[in-house]
């Protein structure tokens, strides 16, 4: 009997690169150009890995009459033009670009969910040489944002692996509520921008510490 094939789905920014700074960055950039109060710093994180539209509003006054899609544009040429000046390149956690590979070498199928445009998905992954590694790339422009399940909807579709083995590994509630919706396995890291009390809660099934913790745990959980 062939083995089923196996999917593992990372999310990008507090999961595989320490995304911070830049994010930070660019967002109080952008309420700068709009000549707006710059956000808490802890609220701008915890907004991460949600579409760009929703992160950027639930930073705004309730009672606004801001376009946020103008604000939007703002961030994204801010963002852009940044990174093709050579601005930053954000750092890769310890151990990712390894057990990435391990990934790979071990008969994993890999993929990508994130909020992230694809613009700065390809970004970050062409820099460290990982883009070809990944099968099925998932970002906010082709795709619902999270937690909607589309994206993992989407990766399954394009692997036809079995949500039994897909395993979403996120640092966000939003990537654990996604998996949850999607009906696949959920994989919290307590290195992000969520803490693992909230990851677990939200439902994920295991929260792990390290990659090399991630890669035995999914190597585990996948012989069924």
């Amino acid at each position: 009997m062939n083995n089923p094939l196996r999917l593992v789905v990372l999310d990008c920014d507090g999961t595989m690169v320490d995304s911070q700074r830049a994010i930070v960055e660019m967002m109080n950039a952008t309420f700068d150009a709009h000549e707006l109060e710059r956000p808490d710093r802890t609220e701008i994180l915890r907004g991460v890995g949600l579409e760009l539209s929703v992160g950027v509003e639930r930073l705004l006054p309730v009672e606004h009459d801001l376009e946020i899609a103008d604000i939007c544009e703002t961030y994204r040429q801010l963002a852009k033009a940044f990174r093709e000046s050579g601005g930053w390149h954000d750092p890769l956690y310890p151990d990712a670009e390894k057990i990435i590979r391990a990934f790979d070498k071990s008969g994993w199928l890999l993929g990508v969910a994130t909020g992230k445009a694809r613009f700065g998905l390809d970004h970050t992954l062409d820099h460290y040489g990982l883009s070809d590694l990944f099968v099925t790339k998932q970002t906010s422009d082709s795709a619902a944002g999270k937690p909607s399940p589309e994206m993992l909807y989407n990766a399954m579709r394009d692997t036809g692996v079995d949500a039994d083995y897909v395993f979403m590994v996120g640092d966000t509630t939003y990537d654990i509520t996604m998996a949850v919706n999607a009906g696949t396995k959920a994989i919290g890291v307590s290195w992000g921008y969520h803490e693992a009390d909230e990851l677990l809660e939200a439902g994920a099934n295991v929260v792990v510490d390290s990659y090399k913790e991630l890669f035995a745990v999914l190597e585990e959980m996948s012989q069924f």
